[in-house]
Parts: structure tokens; sequence; C-alpha cells
């Protein structure tokens, strides 16, 4: 049985191309309220960017992102709004706070923080 050697280089891409598409069909899966099949998704999407990029980089801070949205989304609060922080933090250091990326993390860190405000509020 004759072995396949490839580059480093295209074992990365290939790591990077299964995160990316694991993360996009959790996105679709949430869309359509299909929760239980999307949080591994993103799970395995955040482990193999951390693993391949580095705990501190930019798509780790995303699938932190879209991790803690899926929480929110299920009411989950607790347990999204350190995902958000560690993901703000991130995108803070990285791209700087007046980026795009850290504009929006910033603002679904706050519409948490309202709702669970909200939320304390009725109780």
């Amino acid at each position: 049985m004759k072995q396949l050697h490839l580059p480093a280089s295209s074992i990365d891409e290939i790591f990077t191309a299964t995160s990316h598409n694991q993360s996009n069909l959790a996105s679709l899966y949430q869309s359509q309220g299909r929760y239980s099949e999307a949080e591994p998704l993103y799970g395995r999407s955040l482990s193999i960017r951390e693993q391949q990029l580095g705990a501190d980089h930019p798509d780790v801070a995303t699938s932190l992102n879209n991790l803690a949205a899926l929480y929110e989304s299920q009411g989950r609060y607790s347990e999204a709004e350190p995902l958000y922080g560690r993901s703000l933090a991130i995108v803070e250091q990285g791209l700087g706070v007046h980026h795009p990326n850290t504009v929006t993390v910033r603002r679904n860190l706050e519409q948490l923080r309202e709702e669970m405000n909200g939320d304390e509020m009725m109780e």
C-alpha cells in the first residue's frame, strides 16, 4: 500500500477548510432551529482553529462568537457571556478596538447583557 505524503501547508489548508465547512453547516442548522446538531459542529470548528491557528487568532474569535450566539439563541446566557468576552478580548488585541469585527462582537456582548438584565428584572 502506497502512503500519501502531503506537505504541512496542504494539511493546514485541509484543516482550515474543514473548520470553515463545519462552521457553515452549523450556521445553517442554527438558522433551522437544529441547535443540538449545530453545537458539536461549532465546537469542532473552534477546536480545529485553536489547534491550527492558536488561541488568540481572529478566526478563533469568530468561532467563539458563533458558539456564543448559538447559546444566546437558546437562552443559555451564562454560557454565552464568557465566550463573547473571550472573543472580544481576542479581536480587540488582534484587530483593534475600531475594527468592524470588534464592533460586532462588542455589540453582541452588550445585547446579551441587556437580555440578561431584562430577564433579571422580570423575575
